[in-house]
């Protein structure tokens, strides 16, 4: 779902070349989208972006190089209303805030239509894709794909192309107190010790031990196995039927109709099956299978 805009030759290259930086199309299956060079004073933060953490090390290194080189892919952004900013940022908000340090006027940018779903998912998406999250703001951006964009497990394992496992290991972060979820942020205590307390009664308690007594991994398990268990360590994430189940009632149900469709089911057996179709008389064809 998030797409990646790569334009080869470095914006700044061509502007060089060519002198002042002409507006560029680029054609998607649905709309033109233009990059257009946008002033950084009409540009504002996203709110719902994942990644809060940039170092100021991270943001002088890039700020350097665009000073040399220019921004070399473009931001996404999105129009907006009602706020003190004219477009909000989607995707690119590293590269935004390294031009302003750079002393940038403004930046290349693609501006689209998108809602406040979408553009969360992109965000979402991109950061997580980037991989320069830490192990809480990634837990997070999981959580909220599932809980604000309503993906199931195996959507974001696909979308992000990280096993169910991956997943469901790093969405166990989420439920530790926000005092133990501060000291993995900081760095004080890795992302595996903090997993292997999650299931623990006392969590705080644990990870004061482990950062005392400088505990591996190894001998954190073996000190929560002999601790008390959280009655809240159920997984909430978990499917009721598993991925291959999934997927083979996606297989039949798609060679039945002839079109792609998607299962998700949520605790209790509650969920979705969603067909799509690309024309209205595909529509047609549908209707008249289902109908019969």
């Amino acid at each position: 779902m998030a797409t990646k805009f790569g334009l080869g030759r470095g914006l700044a290259e061509l502007g060089a070349a060519r002198g002042a930086l002409p507006d560029i199309s680029v054609l998607s299956p649905v709309e033109r989208v233009v990059v257009r060079q946008i002033p950084l004073a009409q540009i504002g933060a996203n709110p719902d972006q994942p990644r809060k953490t940039f170092t100021e090390s991270e943001l002088s290194d890039l700020a350097a190089s665009i000073r040399e080189k220019g921004v070399l892919q473009p931001i996404l952004l999105r129009a907006v209303s009602g706020k003190s900013y004219l477009y909000e940022i989607v995707a690119g908000e590293r590269r935004y805030r390294a031009s302003r340090m750079a002393g940038l006027t403004d930046i290349p940018a693609l501006v689209k239509n998108l809602d406040d779903t979408n553009a969360m998912e992109i965000a979402l998406i991109e950061n997580v894709q980037r991989e320069n999250l830490n192990p809480m703001e990634e837990s997070r951006a999981y959580k909220n794909l599932m809980e604000c964009c309503d993906y199931e497990l195996p959507d974001v394992s696909r979308l992000i192309g990280k096993s169910a496992s991956y997943i469901r290991n790093m969405l166990r972060l989420t439920s530790l107190p926000d005092s133990v979820q501060l000291l993995v942020e900081q760095g004080e205590l890795t992302a595996s010790h903090a997993r292997t307390i999650a299931v623990a009664e006392n969590p705080e308690e644990l990870a004061h031990k482990i950062i005392a007594g400088k505990l591996s991994v190894s001998e954190t398990d073996k000190l929560v196995k002999n601790a008390p268990r959280s009655k809240k360590t159920r997984n909430r994430t978990q499917n009721t039927m598993d991925a291959s189940t999934v997927r083979e009632i996606e297989t039949r149900v798609r060679n039945a109709l002839g079109v792609p469709v998607r299962l998700s089911e949520r605790r209790g057996g509650a969920g979705q099956l969603v067909i799509s179709f690309a024309t209205r008389t595909q529509l047609q064809e549908l209707v008249e299978k289902l109908t019969k």
